[in-house]
């Protein structure tokens, strides 16, 4: 196994974990934004409220782009898989 393969195996793991997280991290940032700009208006101070609107948009999003995600996930572990006797040589 070469430096190249491991790199390109790296690579390419790193790119699925990005693109599967991505979406979640994104959301949840955008509630919390949302969140904190109200929180900000109506001077409410309070630390649990943000928790229960973002756990909603991620149980929304995971619902929502689940086939897209498993799908990804499917795709990248097929490939490794297909790549396994060729790394060995």
């Amino acid at each position: 196994m070469t430096p190249e393969a491991i790199m390109s195996l790296t690579y390419q793991a790193l790119r699925v974990a990005l693109v599967m997280a991505g979406p979640l991290l994104l959301v949840t940032l955008l509630v919390g934004l949302i969140i904190s700009i109200f929180q900000a208006a109506t001077q409410i101070n309070e630390m649990t409220l943000s928790f229960i609107p973002k756990l909603l948009a991620v149980g929304a999003t995971l619902v929502l782009l689940g086939p897209w995600l498993i799908t990804t996930m499917v795709d990248y572990i097929q490939t490794l898989f297909n790549s396994i006797p060729g790394l060995a040589s």
